[in-house]
């Protein structure tokens, strides 16, 4: 197996250049970086990994903390950062936190304190100042997706006005009969997410002059079969049921499709639907969506990771960056019923 030093003696540069040029860490010349890749392909040279971490403090290795895993936004933030890390170079170490009180104690109090990671990227989970705090005490960079932590980095999606659009979407077709699912308090625990996209859908209706009723009002747990129940039950009445729902999350909205054939309705003929996420199945199901491209967050939370881990990058990062957001308007949606 080729060492350090074949690579060195072949490119003609110090073994200290092999080392800066393939670890990216110091400076090196284009030239002398091309000769030691050029060494290195040829000789089938692998960097020790336990090697580079002595020599450079780093360990090639960040944290990936979500809340759930058997939800597709998280697996899909999860991916777009994975495959990003990878072209980096970085392995992925995964904790997840849907366990117990006891557990998340644990990774923040044992796993994290081991010092494995040079960084941390959380997805959608709102840190107490506690935990920022050790956080922080492991002088490591942080960045957050999915809502604003004081003290952290993050991507931070404007629930309140992208429920907002999704309404006025409805609202401009002519809808006034407009219901909402969104989520129950067991789902309000990160970053209020069901209250702000509740408070925009309301706002929303309130700027168009009509007063939300509690009874177009219903929660789900962000899956499709939470939001198949829901719709039943919204949609079932026919002396009061809305022309429009609009569900917090695309497999609820998904949920609501379905429920809205087994009813005998006909979609958007005698009920539009609009979600939120950008789902890959709501394409299929011609689902109108505010889209929030997942896969794009868990990359842009990387770039940021990965300026942060070069000194004097820091100040060029806002505190706070807004998380784009489309209306993608589908066949799910058109004017209400005459």
């Amino acid at each position: 197996m080729a060492s350090i030093e074949d690579v060195a003696r072949r490119a003609g540069v110090s073994t200290a250049t092999v080392s800066r040029a393939l670890s990216g860490n110091g400076p090196v010349s284009a030239a002398s970086r091309e000769k030691v890749a050029d060494a290195a392909a040829a000789l089938d040279y692998v960097v020790s990994s336990s090697a580079s971490s002595l020599a450079s403090g780093r360990t090639k290795n960040v944290g990936l903390m979500v809340p759930y895993l058997a939800r597709w936004f998280f697996t899909s933030v999860v991916e777009g950062a994975q495959q990003s890390l990878m072209r980096h170079g970085y392995d992925v170490t995964l904790y997840n936190l849907a366990g117990s009180v006891e557990e998340r104690e644990a990774v923040f109090d044992v796993f994290l304190q081991r010092k494995r990671i040079d960084g941390i990227v959380t997805v959608s989970l709102k840190l107490s100042p506690s935990e920022v705090e050790r956080l922080q005490a492991l002088d490591k960079p942080v960045v957050g997706v999915g809502g604003p932590i004081d003290g952290v980095r993050t991507l931070t999606l404007d629930d309140d006005a992208v429920s907002n659009l999704a309404t006025s979407h409805l609202l401009s077709l002519g809808h006034t009969r407009i219901a909402h699912i969104g989520g129950s308090e067991d789902y309000d625990l990160e970053f209020h997410i069901p209250t702000n996209r509740r408070r925009g859908y309301e706002a929303a209706l309130r700027a168009a002059g009509i007063e939300p009723q509690p009874e177009f009002f219903a929660t789900a747990d962000f899956t499709i079969q939470g939001g198949y129940h829901a719709a039943k039950q919204l949609l079932g009445n026919p002396l009061q049921r809305p022309t429009a729902i609009f569900a917090s999350s695309d497999e609820m909205a998904i949920g609501c499709i379905l429920a809205a054939r087994d009813l005998g309705l006909v979609v958007p003929r005698d009920i539009s639907i609009i979600g939120i996420d950008g789902h890959e199945l709501s394409d299929f199901f011609g689902l109108t969506t505010v889209a929030q491209y997942p896969q794009a967050q868990g990359e842009h939370a990387v770039e940021i990771l990965m300026n942060l881990l070069v000194p004097g990058k820091h100040p060029e990062i806002p505190e706070n960056t807004p998380i784009g957001y489309d209306l993608v308007v589908r066949s799910s949606t058109s004017r209400p019923p005459q």
